[in-house]
């Protein structure tokens, strides 16, 4: 498998993790619970994961250099 798909997976799959943690969060926040101080920490890595492969995807067409057609 190519490392660059392997790592647009990776930022598919964690993107889709991320929003269900989130969506998690606010809907026990909506249905009046309150949740204990670490749930709000769940989110932290995912986000960290997010940031690295994208900042790798957003940094990839510069290191390529110049294709010609």
């Amino acid at each position: 498998m190519n490392w660059n798909n392997c790592i647009r997976q990776v930022h598919r799959w964690t993107s889709f993790v991320f929003a269900v943690v989130v969506c998690a969060i606010f809907a026990t926040l909506g249905m009046g619970k309150q949740p204990a101080e670490w749930v709000y920490f769940l989110p932290l890595f995912p986000l960290a994961v997010l940031l690295a492969t994208g900042l790798y995807m957003f940094v990839l067409p510069y290191l390529g250099g110049r294709r010609t057609v």
